[in-house]
C-alpha cells in the first residue's frame, strides 16, 4: 500500500468535531496516545483546512518528531506532551487563572492544562511546589491567590493540597489527582479518592492526570462568570 493510500485510510477513520467551537466555545482536542502518526497528521490537515486550531494531547517525543517531519509547522510542547497548531481564541483580561502544583513532579499534568488553556486564550499563572509538606509555601501566597477567579490544583501522593486550598479560598477549585507517589499511592488512586472524599465543600475533581479536563472545566466556569457568548472569534496569536 502506498503512503498516500495509507493516509487516505487513516483519514476515513477520523470523525472530527468541527462544530465544537460554535457549540461549546472549545476547540477540538485529539487524543494522541493511541493514534498513529498518520492519524495525527490527517487530523492536523483536516483541522487546518477548516481553519481550526489543533490540539493533540499525550504525544511522546518520538511520535511528535515523526509527525513534525511531515508537518513542520506544528509546535510540540515536550513537558505537556502536546502538539498545537493555529490561532488561539481571542484573549481578554478576564481570561486568567492560577495553576498550582504540590511538587515539581506534578508539572507535566499542569503543563497539559496550561497548553489547553492557551489554545483558548486563557493565561495560567503557574504557582509550583506549594505542597502541604511545607505548608508555609502556600500560606505565603494566599493574598495573591485571591486575585484569580478559578484555581486548578494538581497533586499526587495523598492529594491533600486541593482540600487545603478549597478550605482557605472562596473561588472555584478544580482538583487534579496526579499519578505520583510511593507504594500505596497506586498510580494516583489514593490522591483521587482523597480528593473525592474531601471535606472542603464544593471541591471539583477530575480524573487522574487529566490536565486537559481540568482546563476545560475552568474554561466553562470562566465563560459563565464573564457572561460571554459561546462563539468567539479567532485571535491573531498562536498556541506555540
Amino acid at each position: 500500500m502506498t503512503r498516500t493510500a495509507a493516509m487516505a485510510r487513516e483519514d476515513r477513520g477520523l470523525n472530527l468535531d468541527l462544530d465544537r467551537r460554535r457549540r461549546l466555545g472549545m476547540v477540538e482536542a485529539v487524543w494522541g496516545a493511541d493514534k498513529t502518526v498518520d492519524q495525527i497528521v490527517a487530523a492536523a490537515q483536516r483541522l487546518r483546512a477548516a481553519g481550526e486550531t489543533l490540539l493533540v494531547t499525550r504525544v511522546d517525543e518520538a511520535k511528535a518528531r515523526v509527525v513534525r517531519q511531515q508537518l513542520p509547522g506544528l509546535c510540540y510542547h515536550p513537558q505537556a506532551r502536546c502538539i498545537t497548531m493555529g490561532e488561539t481564541m481571542t484573549g481578554a483580561p478576564w481570561q486568567r487563572l492560577a495553576l498550582l502544583t504540590g511538587g515539581s513532579s506534578d508539572l507535566p499534568v499542569a503543563a497539559e492544562a496550561s497548553v489547553a488553556l492557551a489554545c483558548h486564550g486563557v493565561e495560567a499563572e503557574l504557582i509550583a511546589d506549594v505542597g502541604v509538606a511545607g505548608l508555609h509555601r502556600l500560606m505565603a501566597r494566599l493574598d495573591h491567590l485571591t486575585r484569580f477567579p478559578v484555581l486548578i490544583v494538581c497533586a499526587g501522593m495523598e492529594g491533600s493540597l486541593p482540600t487545603v486550598v478549597a478550605g482557605l479560598l472562596p473561588q472555584p477549585v478544580i482538583a487534579v489527582p496526579v499519578s505520583v507517589g510511593y507504594g500505596v499511592s497506586t498510580g494516583g488512586q489514593v490522591a483521587c479518592m482523597g480528593m473525592l472524599a474531601s471535606c472542603a465543600p464544593g471541591l471539583c475533581v477530575v480524573n487522574i492526570d487529566n490536565g486537559y479536563g481540568a482546563a476545560m472545566a475552568a474554561l466553562r466556569i470562566l465563560r459563565m462568570k464573564a457572561d460571554l457568548p459561546i462563539a468567539e472569534s479567532r485571535g491573531s496569536g498562536s498556541p506555540n
